[in-house]
């Protein structure tokens, strides 16, 4: 499965030269994550309620070009590994129109409790869902 969102760049996004500021591609990136694992039926709030958090352990990002006011941009995001205690993300942001990439990315989050202690393996419910959607894909 591949999600895509997309939208356009404001004053918020970019910095005194008038493009997006490097840190505005990471909070799009983190709002793609959880558009994706929503549609898999994974409910942020509801994994707390469980004792699980899935916060970024690593990310790789490669810039490859400026985005600027107004244009418009998507993100697309996917999964490209699942380990027995992680799951690997490739994002890619690029201009909505031209399909210039912005930048790619390789994300990788872990599973950790409320408190913050690492789970050794990926809790089943979230095993579950990352794979159904790996094996839909194919």
């Amino acid at each position: 499965m591949k999600h895509i969102f997309s939208d356009k760049i404001y004053y918020a996004d970019t910095d005194a030269y008038g493009v997006v500021w490097h840190g505005t591609y990471l909070r799009w990136m983190e709002k793609g994550r959880v558009l994706f694992c929503d549609d898999l039926g994974l409910d942020l709030v509801e994994l707390k309620a469980n004792d699980i958090a899935i916060p970024v352990a690593n990310i790789n990002i490669r810039y490859k070009s400026s985005a600027k006011l107004n244009e418009k941009f998507s993100v697309i995001t996917k999964v490209t590994k699942i380990s027995p205690f992680s799951v690997t993300f490739n994002q890619v942001i690029k201009n909505a129109d031209s399909d210039q990439i912005y930048t790619d990315s390789d994300v990788v989050v872990v599973a950790v409790t409320n408190e913050g202690k690492l789970y050794r393996r990926l809790p089943e419910m979230i095993k579950e869902k990352f794979n159904e959607d790996i094996i839909c894909s194919d």
